[in-house]
């Protein structure tokens, strides 16, 4: 079969949905669309898209797809998702799920009423050293996890001409700001990795509020988080600590460290090595590279050639007409949007939260 897909939204589609897309054989991008009828043609002349749009509504009405691909702000994924499910197509949707639980709740049920696969942009469940993070817990190599320090703190929002005035992305009311953008994939893997969260504390900050057009030096008010901190405490027993922050003046780089009884795991977003170590032994290096970066046409970084093999997962389901067998799906996104409606509600409140 062949699987006709449509895209909306074109910058990370541009990156890394349409590049992994086209090493797929069966997979044909029909359309696309974006809030720019200039930003949508170029990018459908670069990889060969019969049709552009600015009006993702139009687009879904005249054509019947197999597939819809949502790369938008989040306050766009509800109403996208539901629409797209109506039409009969399956779904992948960008993370954070929704603007918030509720939202994500009405995407779940439509899509488990419609039969139709969904799934979340968690690309990171399908980056070779993170599964093999995963089969070492899940096979006990370090023991029981005791505790999971993770940070990144990079300089990219730090100077106040560093955007432009309405970026959605700091904008509170589009669903922008760091913890929707890193904290989403934070607790997935999270969840992925130890199962649910039972509570959680944190502040959620915009530190860099007042800021200036780098263009035209006009004076605008960021709405949307910067930085933020959460502990989750999961339900079984371990403490995780995260800590991410792009309101910095100089970048301070990304870790991740998980205690255990029996031993210790390493993961750096730098230089991407995992190391491992069991109770009074040394760090061996049990990095592994992924084959999907050498493919053609496919960009660097583990953001965009993960998502090669989470677009290969979701078309051979939907072409065997089966479930995923990896990946986050709606449910996993719906999760993950309580985890941070409580998080702000835990910063409003100050104080820890229960999840159910």
């Amino acid at each position: 079969m062949t699987i006709r897909t449509a895209i909306i939204g074109a910058s990370f589609a541009r990156d890394a949905y349409l590049p992994a897309l086209a090493n797929i054989d069966d997979a044909e991008v029909v359309a696309i669309a974006s809030a720019r009828l200039t930003s949508a043609r170029a990018t459908a002349e670069q990889f060969g898209i019969p049709q552009a749009y600015d009006d993702w509504q139009v687009m879904l009405k005249r054509h019947d797809v197999d597939l819809v691909c949502i790369a938008t702000p989040p306050v766009l994924h509800a109403p996208m998702t539901l629409a797209a499910l109506e039409k009969g197509a399956h779904v992948l949707c960008e993370k954070p799920t929704a603007m918030n639980a509720g939202e994500a709740r009405a995407m779940l049920d439509a899509a488990e009423a419609a039969g139709l696969l969904h799934i979340i942009g968690h690309e990171l469940r399908f980056n070779p050293n993170r599964q093999r993070i995963k089969a070492l817990l899940d096979a006990g190599e370090i023991g029981s996890v005791r505790h999971v320090n993770m940070t990144s703190i990079n300089a990219g929002w730090g100077d106040p001409a560093s955007r432009p005035a309405g970026d959605w992305w700091s904008m509170a009311d589009m669903g922008g700001g760091r913890l929707g953008a890193a904290g989403s994939h934070a607790i997935d893997l999270m969840r992925w990795w130890l199962g649910d969260v039972a509570a959680l504390s944190g502040q959620v900050a915009t530190m860099v509020s007042d800021r200036v057009d780098p263009d035209t030096g006009e004076n605008w008010r960021a709405t949307a988080d910067d930085q933020y901190s959460v502990l989750l405490e999961m339900q079984n027993g371990a403490l995780v600590s995260v800590f991410m922050s792009g309101a910095a003046r100089h970048s301070g780089g990304s870790s991740l460290q998980i205690f255990g009884s029996e031993g210790t795991i390493k993961l750096g977003d730098s230089d991407e090595r995992l190391l491992v170590a069991h109770a009074g032994e040394d760090f061996e290096d049990l990095s592994v590279d992924d084959p999907n970066a050498e493919l053609p046409h496919v960009n660097s970084g583990i953001w965009n050639v993960s998502f090669v093999a989470l677009m290969q997962e979701l078309c051979a389901a939907i072409r065997e007409g089966r479930p995923l067998r990896a990946g986050a799906t709606f449910a996993d996104g719906l999760q993950c949007q309580l985890a941070l409606d409580a998080l702000k509600r835990s910063s409003e409140e100050r104080r820890w939260v229960q999840l159910d």
